[in-house]
């Protein structure tokens, strides 16, 4: 029988990070395609959305005044540092038994203006992605990727008719 897991000890095995790497992936996927299809003032993360909103405010109030810069664009550095790290541990471990997976990795946008990429994504906590995505929301703040996302799909849309027609074509 295998003894109790310590995370401590425990070696990184590539398989394992490969598959949190594909889960990250697969939700900022769909997280784009929500921001594309509902205006962000309206969608809805969790049943919590109220309670994480509320306390995102309380707990960071530097992020969630205006201008919001903060939240607009955030500060990696800050959020890594000793004090951002003890904070946000703090703010975490409450959700522990609310969210499922409330400390998985998830990626998100440094700039809520522009889409994920690589040079404006970088990896948190999924409650962290709650909490900066639901105040982004709810503040309006993404109202500016709503519209980048919906151009986007159009674009890939006309795109992949004209491909289709090509293929009509040739056929």
């Amino acid at each position: 029988m295998a003894g109790k897991f310590d995370p401590q000890n425990a070696q990184n095995l590539v398989e394992i990070e490969k598959q949190f790497a594909v889960k990250a992936v697969e939700q900022a996927q769909v997280y784009w395609n929500l921001l594309e299809k509902i205006p962000p003032r309206q969608l809805r993360l969790t049943k919590l959305d109220d309670e994480i909103f509320e306390h995102t405010l309380k707990v960071f109030p530097e992020m969630t005044s205006e201008p919001y810069d903060k939240l607009i664009k955030l500060d990696e550095d800050w959020m890594k540092s000793k004090e951002g790290k003890e904070r946000w541990r703090a703010f975490i471990q409450t959700y522990e038994k609310k969210i499922k997976d409330y400390n998985f990795g998830s990626l998100i946008r440094t700039d809520a203006r522009e889409e994920y990429g690589e040079k404006n994504t970088i990896f948190v906590t999924r409650i962290q992605f709650y909490a900066i995505e639901i105040s982004r929301n709810r503040l309006g703040l993404n109202d500016a990727a709503h519209e980048v996302a919906k151009v986007s799909a159009e674009k890939e849309r006309l795109r992949a008719e004209q491909e289709k027609k090509k293929k009509t074509k040739s056929s």
